[in-house]
């Protein structure tokens, strides 16, 4: 399976202690990338590396707010100095501090939704992008949502936040595509973490949701950490600049199945 082989490469992968972001963490290291594994608190960022470490894999624990440019600086640094530049780059922490209409967001939850999941963004690809230049290799891939695609009542910020992710990836590919760097984004509806927990979490919104769905449930990390691999791999290499959904068939319905 030469395709999906990511021996020899370094994977950062942010907010990689939960969720979607482990279950990428995990997929990466067991196709043989070397995984940096962060989120704000170092107790889970160390639970998580010794898990993928006990299965045979290669992870490093290193702490990191997003939110701060200096810490930021700190994560990729140590990434360099203990593992190498970045080979591949996996934007996938964000926040949703406001579930409601988009109108009624206060200015802190407006400010810190925006700091996290799209200036985050940018100033991560911004410091690995040159280390990525000079081997005119590299894979960045950042989780967007389906929320980017369509209205919401309740998900208003989030979804802006996720659409601009969504063009990010499509400007980074453009400007950095000459030097061998691809970007793509991935763009999931409901899976079944803490993050997307207010969707899910009781078995009547469950049936609910699950029934809107073609597949007729709604999706797991794992189902995620497959397209992660498959964009950060030979498989993807002439991939550059796009979306992919992954939704269960959710986007393409007419809801007849509900």
């Amino acid at each position: 399976m030469n395709l999906f082989d990511l021996s020899g490469k370094t994977a950062l992968i942010t907010g990689s202690t939960r969720g979607i972001g482990k279950a990428i963490a995990e997929a990466m290291a067991e196709a043989g990338a070397k995984v940096v594994i962060s989120s704000r608190t170092a107790a889970d960022c160390d639970r998580v590396a010794a898990e993928i470490t006990e299965r045979g894999g290669e992870a490093r624990a290193i702490p990191a707010n997003i939110s701060r440019p200096e810490e930021i600086e700190q994560l990729v640094a140590t990434t360099e100095a203990e593992l190498g530049q970045p080979d591949i780059l996996v934007c996938n922490a964000a926040v949703n501090p406001h579930f409601g209409p988009f109108l009624d967001v206060p200015d802190d939850a407006f400010d810190k939704t925006i700091e996290v999941n799209i200036r985050s963004n940018m100033r991560l690809a911004r410091r690995v992008v040159p280390g990525m230049q000079e081997k005119k290799d590299g894979a960045i891939v950042i989780v967007s949502s389906i929320a980017a695609f369509k209205g919401s009542m309740n998900l208003g910020l989030y979804a802006v936040t996720k659409a601009a992710d969504a063009q990010i990836v499509r400007n980074l590919a453009v400007a950095y595509g000459r030097d061998g760097i691809r970007v793509n984004g991935i763009a999931p509806a409901v899976v079944r973490t803490d993050f997307a927990r207010k969707l899910w979490d009781t078995p009547e919104r469950e049936r609910k949701l699950s029934a809107s769905y073609p597949l007729g449930r709604i999706g797991e990390p794992e189902d995620i950490a497959g397209a992660a691999v498959f964009l950060s791999a030979k498989s993807g290499a002439w991939m550059t600049g796009q979306t992919l959904i992954i939704d269960g068939g959710w986007s393409v319905s007419d809801g007849s199945n509900v």
